[in-house]
């Protein structure tokens, strides 16, 4: 069974830092392109960043570029998201997915987690 777990969620003061993990069980990633989505209460779903399964490609919104940095351990089956600079917008449910396109479409993500929660308050 295809599963994909998140955890490093938590509550963080604005300018802080939080990492996220992407754990994957059932399946390898190596093949992958894996996907950080968020939604935040009353919004849609957002894409953050994605990689490629080689993780030599990447993408970034135009709203994390620059303190979000996604990066994968293909031998440890996990994709990170390194958070920096943490602002209150920041603030929401933070998924991965699973897919093969390098996009920020949710449709294109076949495989999803649960999810973590992302708090930045003061």
């Amino acid at each position: 069974q295809l599963q994909l777990v998140e955890s490093g969620g938590g509550l963080v003061q604005p300018g802080g830092s939080l990492r996220l993990s992407c754990a994957a069980s059932g399946f390898t990633l190596d093949y992958y392109a894996i996907g950080w989505f968020r939604q935040a209460p009353g919004k849609e779903r957002e894409g953050v960043s994605c990689i490629s399964g080689s993780g030599s490609s990447t993408n970034y919104a135009d709203s994390v570029k620059g303190r979000f940095t996604i990066s994968r351990d293909n031998a440890k089956n996990t994709v990170y998201l390194q958070m920096n600079s943490l602002k209150p917008e920041d603030t929401a449910v933070y998924y991965c997915a699973a897919g093969w396109l390098l996009s920020f479409y949710p449709a294109d993500f076949g495989s999803w987690g649960q999810g973590t929660q992302v708090t930045v308050s003061s």
